[in-house]
This record gives structure tokens, C-alpha cells and sequence, in this order.
């Protein structure tokens, strides 16, 4: 295993008031090449990344001070990044993506909040379905998805001698996979991908199609 280790500077400005409070975050972001395939340890290294990162912004998320709006800015622009760096090359099970999920939950309820319950009165914490109700932009799943499949039809375009290469033997789920499984959920999971990522325009249509749907 090689470890490339990178510090990434995030800023956010928040307007509390009339005061500008900057905030600098400064995050280590390690890169692992294993010598075998394991993109689940590649995603526990960032699903910790990013804990370590959300709870260093925690109490910014909970602010009454901030607006819901951006809150989610901090959380697209400081916490995302950090756990989707290099995802576009990740074969995903949906236990991975179900993980992947669960995380960005557990951030959304602290900028969210709680809801009073409507029969007993008593605070809540919001189910899932609520929180897809509140946040209306795609979750991690879905942008996985659609950048996925975008870098997919560059690597379509680039030709055999440009491919991507792994190491021998078929693992768990292929890349190559995933890309199928995404054009399914639009319709096209019975065409050749690689034929369709040649069209630029209507290969943009179906990654813009992937991140726009709304499914649970």
C-alpha cells in the first residue's frame, strides 16, 4: 500500500450579522494505491476522513446564527470533497452506498435539526424521508453516480490504448458494473456504453438524467 498525503485549505466566510467570521479548515487527505482491489478500505479511510472533518464544524452545522442555505454550503464545500476525493474511479455494493448514505444523514440531521412530534409533542430526530424532503439537491449516492459516469465517457473517448488497467481478478463488482447499472436506472442499460459515451451531448443528458432522479 502507498500512502500520498495532501493538505487540502477549505474557507468559508459566514456573515454572522455584520461581522465576517473566516473559518480555515486544514484537512489531510490520504490517497491509498493498494496492490489488490479494496475500494471498501479506500472508503472507510474517507467515511473517517470525513467524521473527523464534520465534528470540526459541528457546532457551525447546529448554529442558529446560520441559515439552513448555507449550512449546506459548508457541508458541499468543506465535508463532500473530502469524502468523494477520487471517487470517480469507486465500484460501489450497496452496502458501500448504503454507508456512503447513512453519513451524509447524520449531517443533514445536525443541520436540520430536530422536529416536534405532532401527536405526542416530544422532540424528534428526522427520518430519512423527511430528510430527502428538506434537502433538495442530489445526495452522495447520486453524484457518485452521475461524476462517475461522465469520467466513464471520457475514458470511453480516449481509446483502448488509454484504458484503465487494475490488477488481475474479477472483483466483487466491476467498475464497468456500476456504469451499467447507472444507464439502467435511465433506460439504457441494454445499449453499448461505450458507443454511447462517443455522442458527448447525449452522454452529458444521461449523467444529468442519473443525478436527477429521486429514489430512495
Amino acid at each position: 500500500m502507498i500512502t500520498c498525503e495532501t493538505t487540502v485549505h477549505l474557507l468559508v466566510i459566514v456573515r454572522n450579522n455584520k461581522t465576517l467570521v473566516l473559518l480555515t479548515v486544514l484537512v489531510s487527505v490520504k490517497v491509498y494505491v493498494y496492490s489488490v482491489y479494496s475500494i471498501a478500505e479506500e472508503i472507510k479511510s474517507r467515511l473517517r476522513s470525513g467524521n473527523a472533518c464534520y465534528h470540526s464544524v459541528q457546532n457551525l452545522l447546529s448554529s442558529r446564527l446560520l441559515s439552513k442555505n448555507l449550512k449546506i454550503k459548508i457541508y458541499r464545500t468543506i465535508i463532500l470533497p473530502l469524502v468523494l476525493y477520487g471517487f470517480e474511479t469507486w465500484s460501489l455494493t450497496l452496502r458501500e452506498e448504503r454507508k456512503l448514505r447513512v453519513f451524509e444523514n447524520v449531517v443533514l440531521r445536525r443541520i436540520f435539526g430536530p422536529r416536534s412530534d405532532e401527536v405526542t409533542g416530544e422532540w424528534r430526530r428526522l427520518h430519512n424521508e423527511e430528510l430527502r424532503d428538506l434537502y433538495s439537491l442530489p445526495n452522495i449516492v447520486r453524484v457518485i453516480k452521475s461524476r462517475r459516469m461522465r469520467w466513464a465517457g471520457h475514458v470511453a473517448r480516449m481509446g483502448e490504448e488509454r484504458g484503465v488497467y487494475r490488477p488481475q481478478g474479477r472483483p466483487r463488482c466491476r467498475w464497468v458494473d456500476n456504469i451499467r447499472m447507472d444507464l439502467q436506472e435511465v433506460g439504457c442499460g441494454y445499449m453499448d456504453w461505450t458507443g454511447l459515451a462517443q455522442d458527448r451531448d447525449r452522454w452529458r443528458t444521461l449523467a444529468s438524467a442519473v443525478i436527477n432522479l429521486r429514489v430512495p
